[in-house]
C-alpha cells in the first residue's frame, strides 16, 4: 500500500504511561498516553489522524516474553501480532531507528489485557513467537493500516519474562497513563510481602525509561521520521 503525496510532517507517539509520553515528546512529535484504554485510545488516535498527523509510533516500555531480554533492552518491531491479525511495521523507518539506537529487531505481541504471570508470558511466547508484549501497538497498527499510514513500534523492556507481577503492579495504572498510588498502597497494605517485588519492578522500569530517554535523544525531530523524507512514501 502506498501513501503517495504525503509529506513528512507531524508524528504521533502513542504511549501507555504519561512518563513515556513526556520522553517521546519533542520537535515534530505529538503524544497520547492511553493508559490501557483500548477503545478510548483508538478514538484519540483517529482524532489525531483527522487533525493531520502522518505517521504513528507505538512508544514506551514492554514486557519481555523471551527470557534472554533484560530490562533496558530496546526493541523495534518487525511485526505486531494481535489476536486476529498480524501487522507489518514500516521496514525503512524501523531499520533506521534500529541502526541509530542499536535496538533489536523482532516481533512483538499486543493486546488489551495485561499479561501478569510468568506462565502466561511463556504461553504467549510459545503461541506467537513474539519476544515482547505491550497494550498499545495493536491499536496503533490497526489504525495505521486503515489509513495507509506508516507506523513503527519502539519499546524498552521493563518486565523480565520470568517475573510474575505482584498484585499492586496490576492495579497501578490509571486511565490516561497516570499512576494510581492509592490503589498501590491499598494493595500493599493487604499484602506487604509484595514490597520486594515492587522495588525490583521500580528498578527495572527506571532502566527501561533511561534507555528510552537516551534513544529519544539519538532519534531527534519526529523520532527519526523527518530525517528520512521520501523513503517513507512506502508504508511497508
Amino acid at each position: 500500500m502506498k501513501a503517495r503525496g504525503r509529506k513528512p510532517g507531524l508524528v504521533l507517539a502513542v504511549c501507555g504511561l504519561e512518563v513515556e509520553a513526556r520522553i517521546a515528546s519533542g520537535a515534530g512529535v505529538t503524544t497520547i498516553a492511553g493508559g490501557g484504554r483500548g477503545m478510548h485510545l483508538a478514538a484519540e488516535i483517529e482524532a489525531a489522524v483527522e487533525a493531520g498527523v502522518v505517521a504513528l509510533v507505538s512508544f514506551g516500555i514492554a514486557g519481555a516474553l523471551d527470557p534472554a531480554l533484560a530490562p533496558g533492552r530496546l526493541i523495534v518491531a518487525d511485526t505486531v501480532g494481535a489476536a486476529d491479525a498480524t501487522f507489518v511495521a514500516h521496514r525503512g523507518w524501523s531499520t533506521a531507528i534500529a541502526e541509530r539506537t542499536g535496538a533489536t529487531r523482532a516481533s512483538i505481541a499486543a493486546g488489551d489485557l495485561l499479561v501478569p504471570s510468568a506462565a502466561m508470558k511463556a504461553r504467549l511466547r510459545a503461541d506467537s513467537g513474539a519476544v515482547a508484549v505491550d497494550m498499545e501497538s495493536h491499536v496503533v497498527a490497526r489504525i495505521a493500516r486503515r489509513h495507509g499510514l506508516p507506523f513503527v513500534v519502539f519499546r524498552a523492556i521493563a518486565d523480565p519474562a520470568k517475573r510474575s507481577l505482584p498484585p499492586a503492579a496490576t492495579v497501578a495504572m490509571k486511565e490516561g497513563g497516570g499512576i494510581d498510588l492509592a490503589a498501590v498502597l491499598r494493595s500493599v497494605a493487604t499484602s506487604p510481602g509484595q514490597i520486594p517485588g515492587l522495588v525490583a519492578i521500580a528498578r527495572d522500569t527506571r532502566a527501561a525509561l533511561g534507555a528510552l530517554r537516551r534513544a529519544r535523544g539519538q532519534l531527534g525531530a519526529g523520532l527519526h521520521y523527518l530525517d528520512l523524507g521520501e523513503l517513507l512514501v512506502d508504508v511497508v
